[in-house]
């Protein structure tokens, strides 16, 4: 009963800073990915360096994941130039490749590898979620938007909790047995029934109460929100699914206990990692960003 307690309360306070921080300011949005992708790259390159074989820079690692999620953020709203933005990135990831020939360390490709995996798995999406936030309107200039962000968060933790109730009541066949043998496909398909019908949701609020009250008008379709919904579902899956083997092959329950009763924060934002870029693929994709 007291985990049951502690595990709700952090969770409201974790839904309330993350709902807060991108409905308050673009700035704020800004500073809560900022702190989210560093303290997410240090947990996750702590875990790689407890491996007697692997020894990857953690600080220049988080620093320059940080960065590249500020330099996005300032190409986004038009505050700086793509190419020199990323300039001081691409110069550090120079540098930690060409560092390994001087540190003498037993498995520098595993250094290496382990290195730009912290980048394209954690830096790379949480930089993308810039991409989602911040659109071009109708007078050219750079506008915040913090529903499409928002709703990312809302559909994976809609498929959560579907997916946790259905499956309780009704899971018969696994959805992965080597890798979460908890999920079943029966709880799945209620995850995403339960996304499809919050997405019709958000897409009622965007084009009716949205455009009400004077605000931007709607960004998608109901048709592309639900498509936008289920994209969400089997990624974020996906995303689950990668930081399940992730910690297997590592012997480990959580990836840290920064949150009380939720573990680190890989187990809070894994299905996000897989889930934010492959949104912007979909919207991309059908040109509506």
């Amino acid at each position: 009963m007291k985990n049951l307690i502690t595990r709700t309360i952090f969770g409201i306070l974790f839904v309330v800073v993350m709902v807060g921080g991108m409905v308050w300011r673009p700035d704020t949005f800004i500073l809560l990915f900022a702190v989210i992708t560093g303290m997410t790259v240090w947990e996750f390159t702590s875990l790689l360096n407890q491996r007697k074989d692997i020894q990857v820079n953690r600080f220049i690692s988080t620093v320059a994941a940080v960065y590249l999620h500020l330099a996005t953020a300032a190409w986004c709203v038009g505050m700086a130039d793509g190419f020199i933005a990323y300039v001081p990135y691409v110069i550090t990831m120079v540098y930690l490749l060409v560092s390994e020939l001087y540190l003498k360390q037993p498995n520098p490709i595993a250094n290496w590898a382990c290195t730009m995996l912290a980048q394209m798995y954690i830096a790379m999406p949480f930089a993308m979620v810039n991409i989602l936030a911040f659109r071009i309107n109708n007078t050219g200039e750079p506008a915040y938007n913090w529903m499409l962000p928002l709703s990312i968060f809302i559909f994976l933790w809609t498929n959560d909790t579907g997916a946790y109730c259905t499956g309780s009541l009704f899971g018969k066949h696994k959805l992965f047995p080597r890798v979460s043998p908890g999920k079943s496909w029966e709880g799945s398909i209620g995850g995403a029934i339960l996304v499809v019908a919050a997405a019709a949701a958000i897409a009622w609020f965007d084009n009716v109460e949205v455009a009400d009250k004077d605000m931007p008008p709607a960004l998608l379709s109901t048709a592309v929100w639900i498509g936008l919904g289920l994209v969400v579902v089997v990624f974020g899956t996906w995303g689950d699914l990668v930081e399940s083997l992730f910690k297997r092959t590592l012997g480990i329950k959580d990836s840290g206990n920064i949150l009380p009763g939720h573990g680190g924060m890989l187990d809070r934002f894994d299905s996000s990692l897989l889930a934010i870029p492959m949104a912007v693929v979909y919207l991309y994709t059908i040109s509506l960003l």
